[in-house]
């Protein structure tokens, strides 16, 4: 008997349960959105976002009776009704969530066998609902990254706080690597300053200054040892480096400032009211602390700064695109999720 006539042998007995084949799994994971612009779907996104310890870390005693007896009943219809300004109709959805996803199908096309998914930190897919469907798909090893290139516990860990209480509950947990911060990895820097040589080469007029503005943070959480405003002050550097910017063209700042305490400083809205008072009639404002467009750049930055410039002066502004659906991001994703996954694929 030759070989091409022996038998087939099955690794498993023939009367085993059908089970998919072993594979791995790469989620990508970013903030969150509601299904809707509606009061109805942003409360209960706003609920689950604000409840997070790792948002806000008040005593829930104190908290939480502000939280369900001031914020939702007060913000969710306008924070509504600027969701419903940047809305992508043709698709119903978000812009960040758009994004997302077409930021995990670029990735998924880059990659053989490996399943690539996406989900939201609060709202809709869950982590906990991806990661059981990778599971159930054969996910035996899978790798999250969150789509924050500044580390802050306040983002990066939170994600990973999700992961590992959707993992808890699993009978058979897959092997999970979480990816580090990105804020100085050399692609994302290129796709930044790319994406920024593109949309700035479509504009009738070269901005005098380009604000560089990330998302805020209390000035406490610094205090206390996170590391989100020096990942953000080397990310600025960087992009100013490749960009051959000076400081002076390109300062930093924080937007997006939420209650009563010390934020990081300066605050973005302050820094384009002063620079519209200087003189400076034409403005950029590009946001790298955000990988996929969202409500704090295209409705805070876009609409609202446009706004305030205008109003203070100025004549001309433009929102530099975040990495969205740039060719480069495809590059990034890939570049981070082949590193992390080393020795798997």
């Amino acid at each position: 008997m030759t070989d091409a006539d022996a038998p087939t042998l099955s690794p498993l007995p023939a009367d085993h349960p059908a089970i998919p084949a072993p594979k791995t799994g790469v989620l990508l994971v970013n903030l969150g959105t509601p299904d809707a612009p509606e009061a109805g779907a942003v409360r209960r996104y706003l609920r689950e976002f604000l409840s997070d310890e790792r948002i806000v870390d008040l005593p829930r005693a104190l908290w939480l009776p502000v939280l369900h007896g001031i914020i939702l009943n007060v913000r969710p219809a306008a924070t509504a009704r600027n969701y419903a300004k940047i809305w992508r109709q043709e698709s119903n959805e978000s812009p960040l969530r758009y994004y997302t996803r077409a930021q995990a199908e670029a990735l998924a096309a880059r990659f053989a066998n490996v399943r690539v998914s996406w989900a939201m930190r609060y709202g809709n897919p869950s982590v906990a609902s991806q990661l059981e469907e990778m599971k159930q798909d054969g996910c035996e090893r899978i790798l999250v990254i969150p789509l924050y290139p500044q580390y802050s516990a306040t983002t990066t860990a939170s994600v990973t706080d999700a992961v590992f209480d959707a993992v808890k509950a699993m009978r058979w947990q897959p092997a999970i690597r979480t990816a580090p911060a990105f804020h100085d990895e050399p692609a994302y820097i290129e796709a930044l300053a790319a994406v920024t040589r593109r949309h700035l080469a479509t504009e009738d007029f070269a901005p005098e200054r380009v604000i560089i503005s990330f998302h805020g943070l209390p000035q406490r959480y610094f205090d206390m040892g996170d590391p989100y405003h020096c990942h953000c002050a080397k990310t600025a550097r960087l992009l100013r480096e490749k960009m051959g910017w000076t400081e002076d063209f390109a300062p930093m700042a924080f937007q997006s400032k939420f209650g009563r305490e010390k934020w990081l400083e300066p605050a973005t809205e302050d820094v384009i009211k002063k620079l519209g008072g200087e003189g400076v009639k034409k403005l950029g404002v590009i946001t790298p602390g955000f990988v996929a467009d969202c409500i704090e750049t295209l409705e805070e930055i876009d609409i609202a700064g446009r706004e305030t410039f205008m109003e203070a002066g100025g004549e001309a502004f433009t929102a530099i695109p975040c990495l969205n659906d740039a060719p480069e991001t495809a590059a990034l994703l890939e570049t981070l999720a082949r590193r992390e996954t080393a020795g798997w694929i």
